[in-house]
């Protein structure tokens, strides 16, 4: 079987912007977490959860899925020895799990979520 999709994630330049254009779009509820500058989209109980956040100095703007794994570590030596690249190492969102971001090799950014 294979690894689910867990999150998504929209990194955006004008957060405020665009977080009132998906929720007027999607009818989305969102719960924006100010200290974070990042919102919880709930889509209404259907399809995954996800966020916007905002993309800060050196980050790309643009939509990630986060692939649920067992080992994250193990699965970006994978993502090396497969030709990608690993962008942002594996760290931890205390009580939930880890995450990283890597680089397929066609340069297409994708995450990776360890649950606790």
């Amino acid at each position: 079987m294979g690894q689910p999709v867990a999150w998504f994630e929209i990194a955006v330049k004008d957060g405020a912007k665009s977080r009132q254009f998906y929720a007027d779009l999607f009818d989305w509820k969102l719960n924006y977490v100010e200290q974070m500058n990042y919102a919880m989209i709930d889509t209404g109980g259907e399809g995954i959860p996800g966020g916007i956040g905002t993309a800060g100095d050196g980050r790309t703007s643009g939509v990630l899925i986060y692939v649920v794994v067992d080992d994250i570590n193990a699965a970006l030596k994978k993502v090396g020895s497969l030709g990608g690249k690993t962008e942002v190492k594996p760290y931890e969102i205390p009580g939930t799990g880890h995450l990283a971001v890597f680089s397929d090799v066609e340069g297409n950014r994708m995450g990776l979520w360890q649950r606790v």
